[in-house]
């Protein structure tokens, strides 16, 4: 059995982790003679980091008490298949009479090859590869972002083989920079998927390329930049943003930050009040992946420079709904920079 049991005393972020290790969205809570104590999904501490709960605070406020379970030698496969669909349970714990664990059942184990849906998608993907990169020159001097290299592949399409693992099949790239070089890379990549280009004559930011291109999408669609990864479920991401009804929904990672330095805490006077040694900080960082509606491009103005960002606090001036979907830090991967290529290059 995977090792997915874990203790009601560990933190929010060690439960993220062993959620990333483990590669499935629940994990079983346990005593230390392995004696039922509830589940904990991935969705329980997406919401719990929503409602402002630090990634440092015990698991015991957030898991479920009472989860759905099967009892040894009292199941059958057909009704454990039906009680995961009825339910919408990503995982069934399996006890024995004194309840303690002794196995768990999940959609692949259930279903074998008829594994849960990895629900398909086919919304379209918009990848913002029009930029210089001038934080990777001297490469980006050479070649344009999109196709700096990660091992064997370039960084675009790592991008795009995690989508087409959820069905995506739509793919634009707004380009302007070297734009040359990438199209001709994907002619003779000859993907299964299609690639589309949006040309900017000139640099329009993040998503200004999108406002002449706006009746091309008629329902949700992704947008990402060129030099992450985002290891997610799109499926979940897609539900997210439409089961609570978002115009924009923002991929965030949930992230630790440690300050290796002591820091000064000062009163309204400036007079010291003490020194906080190599203090740590949780917030969520922007990843730099979207869903947006279309009609949020409308907001886009026309032929000019214009950044997500901006797109974003014009989107919350009009009084449209924004949110946030929170992943593992794990999960997210920014080549944008020397520093966190050199980071990735190591781990891949």
């Amino acid at each position: 059995m995977k090792n997915i049991l874990i203790s009601p005393n560990i933190k929010i972020v060690q439960a993220m982790r062993k959620l990333g290790q483990t590669g499935e969205k629940c994990l079983i809570i346990a005593d230390p003679n392995k004696r039922l104590l509830g589940t904990i999904t991935d969705g329980d501490i997406r919401r719990a980091i929503l409602k402002g709960l630090s990634t440092d605070q015990s698991i015991k406020s957030i898991y479920s008490r009472k989860p759905i379970i099967l009892e040894k030698n009292k199941y059958s496969i057909e009704g454990a298949r039906n009680l995961l669909r009825m339910h919408k349970q990503v995982l069934l714990p399996i006890v024995d009479k004194k309840n303690i664990v002794i196995d768990y059942l999940n959609w692949e184990r259930a279903f074998g090859a008829r594994k849960k849906n990895k629900s398909l998608i086919t919304t379209q993907v918009v990848i913002m590869a029009g930029g210089k990169g001038d934080r990777l020159a001297p490469f980006t001097k050479v070649l344009p972002k999109p196709l700096i290299p990660i091992n064997e592949k370039p960084v675009i399409e790592h991008i795009i083989e995690k989508f087409t693992l959820f069905g995506a099949k739509n793919f634009y790239l707004t380009v302007n920079y070297k734009s040359r070089i990438l199209k001709s890379f994907f002619l003779e990549l000859k993907p299964n998927y299609s690639v589309k280009f949006f040309d900017e004559i000139k640099p329009l930011g993040t998503v200004g390329g999108l406002k002449s291109h706006q009746k091309k999408f008629k329902n949700s669609f992704f947008v990402t930049n060129c030099d992450i990864i985002v290891d997610a479920d799109y499926k979940d991401i897609l539900n997210f943003h439409k089961i609570n009804d978002y115009d924009i929904t923002l991929v965030a990672s949930a992230t630790k930050y440690f300050i290796p330095y002591g820091i000064c805490e000062l009163d309204n006077t400036g007079h010291l009040m003490g020194i906080k040694e190599k203090p740590s900080y949780n917030f969520l960082a922007n990843t730099g992946l979207y869903v947006l509606n279309p009609r949020v491009l409308k907001l886009i103005p026309k032929n000019k420079f214009f950044q997500m960002t901006e797109l974003i606090k014009k989107a919350k001036k009009k009084k449209l709904r924004i949110g946030v979907y929170p992943i593992n830090s794990q999960k997210w991967v920014d080549v944008g920079h020397w520093t966190e290529y050199k980071k990735t290059l190591e781990k891949m």
